[in-house]
């Protein structure tokens, strides 16, 4: 039986598979504010601090249920990571796309790497398609209360997590093997055979890396939004990614063809390799 080639897809979460911060769906409704509001706080906390802005939020998440009585708990992420919405075809698309894959002598694998909660993202609805999900987190006590950050991922920290995928150093508690010489022809997932999807100024550290090192990066925007176009333009005008598209998951959209397009590519670059 023919091995197959190994292929990730890296993925922000907010604005790019989702339409809003996984925050603002469940969790701030019973809240009873505002993203607006819940945000400018957290900006606030962060500034007058000097904490990263990550570090805020989630301190922030932990003081305003907290205040307000609102379920925070391990059991409680079910309910939120339930409530998240996504972009039309996000739902279909990865058993699609392994498919495609798998007929084209590709294994296609799907990571997360978002400064959202990893709590939250695990528990959604494409949560089971994720190899892994490098994103923050928090410690708990004994009763499933979060008491202190785990892990903080921000857009510098992005990038490592592209390393670790690189050479099948899941484990984010190994700085070992992560840091360590591997011959390129012995990684577990070559760079070139490695695609980011982003939709923001947060992602560019992560989509400048990937692509200095032959892989591929793609922006994505909320066709409903203006401004977020906006972002997506200077993202391809500033040579960050390879391609802009609205993030339109469904079959025969952009990103579809470009996927599949890069599948093709990466079977192909194969078989050449070997002649």
């Amino acid at each position: 039986m023919t091995k197959l080639i190994q292929m990730a897809i890296c993925y922000d979460f907010d604005g790019t598979l989702s339409p809003k911060n996984m925050q603002e769906y469940g969790f701030m409704k019973k809240l009873q504010t505002t993203p607006l509001k819940f945000w400018a706080k957290s900006n606030k906390v962060a500034k007058e601090n000097f904490a990263d802005t990550n570090a805020a939020y989630m301190k922030l998440m932990i003081e305003e249920a907290n205040k307000k009585g609102v379920p925070f708990t391990k059991n409680a992420f079910l309910e939120y990571g339930a409530s998240v919405k996504f972009y039309k075809g996000v739902e279909g698309w990865f058993e699609r796309i392994n498919e495609y894959g798998k007929r084209h002598g590709v294994k296609v694998r799907h990571f997360i790497i978002s400064s959202g909660l990893r709590e939250i993202i695990k528990k959604t609805a494409i949560g089971k398609y994720f190899e892994e999900v490098f994103a923050s987190s928090y410690m708990y006590d004994k009763q499933g209360n979060p008491i202190w950050p785990a892990n903080v991922v921000n857009y510098t920290s992005k990038t490592q997590y592209l390393f670790r995928i690189n050479k099948g150093c899941l484990d984010i508690n190994d700085n070992i093997k992560v840091n360590a010489r591997i011959e390129k022809d012995k990684r577990e997932i070559p760079f070139e055979n490695m695609v980011f999807i982003g939709d923001g100024e947060t992602d560019i550290p992560a989509m400048k890396v990937l692509r200095s090192h032959g892989g591929h990066s793609v922006a994505v925007y909320n066709p409903k939004k203006v401004e977020k176009q906006a972002i997506a333009k200077k993202l391809i005008n500033d040579n960050r990614v390879n391609i802009i598209t609205p993030a339109d998951y469904r079959e025969n959209q952009i990103i579809d063809k470009y996927i599949k397009a890069l599948i093709n590519k990466i079977k192909a670059d194969n078989d050449l390799a070997n002649i």
